[in-house]
């Protein structure tokens, strides 16, 4: 399968690749005059193009016409994650990528163990975890991480964003399958779904409260105890199959 890029720089049959991903090609890779490979403008268009020069980082090439990438699903789904402690935040970004998620937003609530420390920096580091996992699961879009927002309330005030706001709550609620099937998104635009799970120590009851005023259903996980990487990761891949997009 030929190696996957994304650049902005596509126009009138020819493209640019530039910093860190040109000299993986050129050096790493040692690409050579002739080779092909994938590149994405990060609107879910894809370009088989082939090299044609390389200049000071910078690779050069010819690009056929673009067509949409397969890889991206039907839904437009963000991931509203409680920021769980150690390496976890990372698994739910790369996993979640390869799910099909479009935007992660961690967050901090009441039950959180993490405190913010660092998170420009960490937030940094996270978008380029996401941007490789799009690149290693073939996606035509480059998935974004939001700095978290500092407290629940934050998060409630993002749901109008959205078509259908899943708030996941051990406490049980209306099944996913029948919020799916009632879903219907915006004329011409993809149904947008957030996802809201809570960090290692859940959700407060009034937090539950806030979130359903806001206009979030609440929906159960089943009977069993799912951890803070696993919940968000087992909710979007029920959406994605419950949506066609795992078929």
């Amino acid at each position: 399968m030929p190696h996957r890029y994304f650049t902005t720089e596509i126009s009138d049959g020819t493209a640019t690749l530039r910093g860190a991903d040109a000299h993986h090609l050129a050096r790493v890779m040692r690409a050579r005059l002739g080779d092909t490979v994938i590149l994405c403008d990060g609107n879910a268009v894809e370009y088989t193009a082939t090299i044609t020069g390389f200049g000071d980082e910078c690779v050069e090439f010819r690009v056929e016409p673009g067509y949409p990438s397969a890889a991206e699903p039907s839904v437009e789904v963000t991931l509203l994650a409680g920021y769980p402690k150690q390496d976890k935040l990372e698994q739910i970004i790369k996993h979640g990528v390869e799910l099909g998620a479009a935007h992660i937003v961690p967050f901090f609530s009441r039950y959180c163990v993490a405190a913010p420390k660092k998170e420009e920096q960490k937030n940094e580091r996270y978008n380029r975890i996401a941007a490789e996992a799009a690149k290693q699961c073939g996606r035509g879009v480059l998935p974004d991480v939001a700095l978290p927002l500092p407290n629940f309330g934050a998060v409630c005030r993002t749901f109008d964003q959205y078509d259908l706001v899943l708030f996941c709550y051990e406490c049980g609620g209306v099944p996913l399958r029948d919020l799916l099937a009632a879903a219907k998104p915006a004329d011409g635009e993809k149904l947008k779904i957030a996802i809201v799970t809570g960090a290692e120590g859940g959700f407060a009851a009034e937090e539950a409260e806030m979130a359903a005023k806001a206009g979030a259903r609440t929906v159960g996980l089943g009977p069993r105890i799912l951890r803070c990487e696993t919940a968000p990761l087992a909710v979007l891949a029920s959406v994605m199959t419950l949506t066609g997009n795992l078929e």
